[in-house]
């Protein structure tokens, strides 16, 4: 007998059977949770099951006297015998099974933690968990509702209703009951279905975390986060899923989702009060513009400004259409300088080195160059170690570039314009609330930003393209639904960034905002893949491509270059025996195969055939790769040996690298004569070699042929064919006799002094 355990209750057989040991099994996963068991024993209570034990069909019936005991068990927390630690969901657990309308709220497709969630769905929205049913039954299509993917849809379907109203509450990322809804909506997406295995298992371990708590998957992060866009967008979901879970294995857990969450409510507050400030304020209310980040303002991280020889410490803004830059002064600032981001300016931002005196050697500066300057400026964020702040300012200053490139190149107005800004101002908050959260320096920060990703991954112009079209398709498809389709969509980026209480544009107000949020849909739409979803994973998968293969080279690097000659010989091995066969038939080693190669080749060229001939070329490689191919089909790849070369003291590799340079001083001299004797000959500065031009401007292109592959055999023939073919040569014989002296060649030696200022004097010119 187990103690703790009333005697009536465990002769009843519900332990002894195997039938029922069976189902509390299944339905929870394990005995050794207390939530499991009660969501069995809830299960066992709540319908009348007939088992069969012991070769015989038993009707168990449950009295009044039992279920009270079983309730009065879970009201106790009597089970603490089995865990010592109750989950999040006991109590709405406790007040299900008391609530009177418990059955009828119970969906019978869903887990028990799915139905758990739909509950507080329900609550929110102010409708019973059947009203939220009967709905989606009305809403979604046939595929929708179909029985494999009828619990995780109508999950997605509840989701996007609830959090599209809850994010319309003022603060509500501070309610911990809002966080703590979002991430068990992921929890519940992972095992939405009743036949889905229990995911509070402490037997799995990969999905819990240390602290016994159930952790969440990418899968399940990538599709519920981006429903509520300040959280995470589709573009960059995998990417922040992956710096949320760097130190977590892989799941993601509550705390780290609750400091995240922290992290973005700071950064808004810290938006906001920056954006309601007097900074810029007469500059910015022309044109509406929010500022998005201010540095400088401290004197042990200060921002310096280079412009030409001249630099300035002072004070940079950025907001969602200009950079500006305010020199210090004693006690205020001076004007500001506008760098535009908005205009098509032909602007470039990049990374940069500074150092005294116009020396490059620290990394830790950013290049601006526009054609409304007269010469570029560049911007220095000095730290003692790294260059952390240059690339996040770096990287912020490149998202509203590439913003409003992307709004140009897509002339997107009105509406559509300010969306996209939102999206650029959303990701911008989601960095700052990571470098808040994260310890670790090697956050990539163009990573998380959605317009510098696109710009960085292949198939980018894709995602653009297909960002650009899918607000208007989505506009298209829900004016051919009902009032009631809402639901089926997560909530846009403008939304979001309304509900946070930010107005984009001159003109914009809190209700032309409101009326124009509700044209544009979200990034998530219920029981289906986006097309931007769609895309961005084409494009991830050529990326992961794009990585192995360059992982593949960078693992057959060797490095020396003896090694790596080497290496090439053994890999031009075919390519060299092929021209150790042809120098053979040209210095006729073998009289009988260099005649017949003459007559074959003069023959093939006599009858035009040349052409033939080399694709009939191109047909045995492809013959020879199809027959390699299917006879090596399932082997390993055979690898490439070489002979390393014994190794090189540094003496050695001095001369071994002098004679490189020597060798290819030799062939450059080489190019260079052939040049000068190829200019001599277009310039008509030797006139001997003209009637010999003018006389074979009359000859076919296949004699010429013919006549230079004689020439060259027939100069290793021997006398008795030299004579033969020794006029038709003549003219091969006087370019190689022309002198390359005869064409002019001037060196000039530059001779460029600097001043310690910096400032070049005219050239010095020697010849």
């Amino acid at each position: 007998m187990v103690a703790g355990v009333p005697e009536d209750l465990q002769t009843t057989g519900l332990k002894q059977s195997r039938e029922v040991r069976y189902f509390v099994k299944r339905v929870c996963g394990s005995w050794s949770n207390e939530a499991n068991l009660r969501w069995g024993i809830q299960f066992w209570v709540s319908s009348n099951f007939c088992y069969r034990i012991r070769g015989r069909d038993l009707e168990m019936e449950v009295s009044s006297r039992t279920r009270n005991m079983l309730e009065g068990l879970v009201r106790e927390g009597s089970f603490k015998w089995l865990l010592g630690s109750r989950s999040s969901f006991d109590d709405e657990f406790e007040e299900m099974e008391r609530s009177p309308s418990a059955g009828r709220n119970w969906i019978q497709e869903l887990s028990p933690l799915a139905n758990i969630v739909v509950r507080r769905c329900s609550k929110i929205l102010g409708i019973s968990s059947s009203e939220l049913q009967e709905s989606f039954n009305a809403e979604a299509s046939e595929a929708i509702k179909h029985p494999s993917r009828y619990a995780r849809n109508f999950l997605e379907y509840c989701c996007f209703r609830t959090l599209a109203l809850s994010t319309q509450v003022t603060g509500h990322l501070a309610d911990k009951k809002f966080r703590r809804l979002t991430y068990d909506v992921m929890l519940a997406w992972e095992v939405p279905a009743a036949s889905s295995q229990p995911l509070l298992n402490i037997d799995e371990g990969a999905a819990v975390g240390v602290d016994g708590d159930a952790t969440v998957g990418m899968e399940a992060f990538s599709r519920i986060a981006p429903a509520v866009p300040i959280i995470a967008n589709v573009v960059i979901s995998e990417n922040l899923f992956e710096v949320l879970t760097s130190s977590t294995g892989g799941r993601l857990q509550y705390s780290i989702f609750n400091k995240y969450i922290t992290g973005l409510e700071r950064a808004i507050k810290k938006m906001k009060t920056q954006s309601e400030s007097s900074i810029l304020s007469a500059i910015r209310s022309s044109r509406g513009e929010k500022i998005l980040e201010v540095d400088g303002t401290v004197t042990t991280q200060p921002v310096l400004e280079h412009v030409g020889i001249s630099t300035w410490p002072g004070r940079l803004t950025l907001t969602d259409h200009a950079l500006y830059f305010e020199a210090h002064r004693v006690v205020s600032y001076e004007k500001a300088k506008i760098y535009d981001l908005a205009e098509d300016l032909k602007q470039v931002v990049k990374p940069e080195l500074t150092g005294p005196w116009g020396t490059r050697l620290f990394d830790k500066a950013v290049f601006y160059k526009s054609v409304s300057l007269s010469e570029p400026i560049i911007l220095e964020f000095p730290e003692l170690k790294g260059h952390t702040r240059r690339d996040y300012w770096l990287a912020i200053i490149r998202e509203i570039l590439y913003a409003h490139r992307f709004i140009n190149k897509f002339q997107i107005t009105g509406v559509q314009r300010d969306e996209v800004l939102s999206k650029a101002v959303l990701g911008i908050l989601r960095l700052q609330a990571i470098q808040e959260i994260s310890t670790a320096n090697s956050v990539r920060c163009e990573s998380l930003l959605m317009f510098n990703l696109c710009d960085q991954l292949p198939g980018g112009d894709l995602i653009l393209e297909t960002l650009a079209n899918m607000s208007n398709l989505r506009e298209l498809e829900r004016t051919n639904k009902s009032v009631g389709g809402v639901g089926m969509y997560s909530i846009s980026a403008m939304a979001m960034v309304s509900n946070l209480g930010f107005v984009f544009g001159p003109s914009s107000s809190n209700n032309s905002i409101e009326a124009g949020a509700g044209l544009v849909v979200g990034e998530i739409a219920v029981g289906e893949m986006s097309p931007l979803e769609r895309t961005v994973k084409e494009s991830r998968n050529s990326y992961k491509k794009v990585v192995q293969a360059q992982e593949t080279v960078d693992g057959v690097k060797v490095d020396g270059i003896d090694t790596n000659l080497a290496v090439m010989k053994e890999l031009l091995l075919p390519a060299m025996e092929v021209g150790r066969w042809l120098l053979s038939l040209a210095y006729w080693d073998d009289p009988l195969k260099s005649s017949v190669f003459c007559l074959v080749f003069t023959f093939i060229i006599c009858r035009g055939w040349l052409g033939y001939a080399l694709a009939l070329l191109l047909v045995f490689f492809a013959i020879f790769m199809v027959l390699t191919r299917f006879l090596n089909q399932g082997k390993p790849v055979d690898e490439v040996k070489v002979i390393a070369p014994p190794p090189m003291n540094t003496m050695e590799q001095l001369l071994a690298v002098q004679n490189a340079i020597s060798q290819a001083e030799q062939l450059i001299q080489d190019g260079n004569i052939f040049l000068l004797k190829l200019r001599g000959l277009l310039l008509t500065i030797f006139p001997q070699v003209l009637s010999w031009l003018g006389t074979m401007e009359f000859v076919s292109c296949s004699w010429k042929l013919i006549v230079c592959v004689l020439c060259r055999v027939v100069n290793f023939a021997g006398d008795y064919l030299a004579n033969y073919v020794f006029d038709l040569s003549i003219g091969l014989h006087n370019f190689i006799s022309l002198p390359a002296g005869v064409t002019p060649l001037l060196l000039v030696t530059p001779l460029l002094l600097h001043d310690m200022c910096g400032v070049a004097y005219p050239q010095l010119v020697f010849s």
